[in-house]
């Protein structure tokens, strides 16, 4: 991985979740509209050649204040969700505007920490964003910063981007920033800090480099990449950070623009079976011997071939699929145990008669298993 180049990365990744900072975004309390429109033309040449794209976007607070004329500075915690509110309206347009003229629908999700901490949130945003990519949506995202408190916010959109970027099974996260890269300290300050090309692993010494914000839109700097990098290269995604200025960021990054890569520790999948067979189970999904054949032919389980549950559990919890030679590995489920017994055996096309709401197609998806 060491001698493989950002552009190289970003040509082959399938899936791209992309974060944009405030500061690129809005100057003076204005959005960027020009340098936007650019990107937008970027993102539908990666749509074009048929790749998903996720778009973090910070941005909401900072065009809401405009607007509402709030002071520079800190604001106070109600102030900040005043203008979040206004702004959020203001920044899902300005996406809609700049992508619907390639024919690229966009789509508004708004998430806390709790929604990608807690396992029933977790699922139903990683739904609903699968949904949308599979639809050719162009999904933006934002924390939910009308409602979210210290308590429940990550207080940075690179965090927030890094757990995207593995909620959705990402190969690349890049964070366009207003730095070009990772240094061995603040370029702005150290005339001798010299750029970090590639990481293979993120070491103490490499911590301990990350700099503090140098922005005064952006709520995280250097430091929070880094974390950032940490919890996405653990789950497979590889990470650059690259300077987004200037117009065309990502065909930039594609021409070989400098750029820091943070090499992944393995892939996307195996890292996600690999968390979901560590999870200690809640409950057991018994079931027959032809939903064992369909299984072992990358399948989802269906309540059809379900034979009996045991365990008390809610939907997103880890339970151990069994066969009638035993057990088979884990998945995340798609029901709670009241709800999985009803359906137990039934058709999907019965589910709602049982259950009185349209649920899911199957118990437990292909892609939430680990056999």
């Amino acid at each position: 991985m060491g001698a493989v180049s950002p552009a190289a990365v970003l040509g082959r990744a399938k899936r791209v979740v992309i974060k944009i900072g405030s500061a690129l975004l809005v100057e003076q309390g204005q959005l960027r509209t020009d340098w936007l429109q650019a990107l937008a033309q970027d993102v539908a040449g990666l749509r074009a050649q048929g790749r998903d794209v996720v778009i973090v976007s910070s941005g909401s607070i900072a065009l809401g204040r405009g607007v509402l004329g709030l002071p520079p500075g800190p604001l106070a915690l109600e102030q900040s969700q005043a203008a979040a509110s206004v702004g959020q309206i203001r920044l899902a347009r300005a996406y809609e505007e700049v992508l619907a003229p390639h024919g690229i629908t966009t789509g508004q999700v708004l998430l806390t920490l709790d929604d990608t901490q807690d396992r029933r949130r977790y699922l139903n945003s990683r739904t609903t964003l699968g949904t949308l990519l599979g639809l050719g949506v162009v999904p933006i995202v934002n924390e939910n910063d009308t409602i979210a408190t210290d308590e429940i916010r990550y207080g940075d959109n690179d965090r927030l981007a890094a757990s995207v970027a593995v909620t959705m099974g990402a190969d690349l996260l890049v964070l366009l920033s207003d730095v070009d890269g990772l240094y061995t300290g603040n370029p702005q300050d150290d005339p001798q800090a010299r750029h970090i090309p590639h990481v293979d692993r993120i070491t103490p010494e490499i911590e301990a480099v990350a700099g503090e914000p140098v922005s005064g839109l952006s709520r995280g700097g250097m430091k929070t990449k880094v974390m950032a990098a940490k919890t996405a290269v653990s789950a497979g995604c590889a990470m650059i950070i690259t300077a987004g200025a200037d117009p065309h960021p990502l065909a930039r990054l594609r021409d070989g623009a400098r750029a820091t890569l943070f090499a992944p520790q393995g892939d996307p999948r195996s890292a996600r079976k690999r968390w979901i067979a560590a999870m200690k189970p809640r409950g057991v999904v018994h079931v027959d011997a032809g939903a064992v054949r369909a299984l072992g032919q990358g399948r989802s389980l269906l309540p059809a071939g379900v034979l009996r549950i045991e365990g008390d559990f809610q939907r997103g919890d880890p339970v151990t699929i069994a066969g009638p030679e035993g057990a088979l590995g884990q998945g995340l489920a798609g029901y709670s145990s009241h709800d999985a017994q009803a359906i137990a055996g039934h058709h999907s096309t019965e589910i709602e008669a049982i259950l009185n709401y349209p649920g899911r197609v199957a118990l437990i998806h292909r892609d939430e298993m680990a056999l």
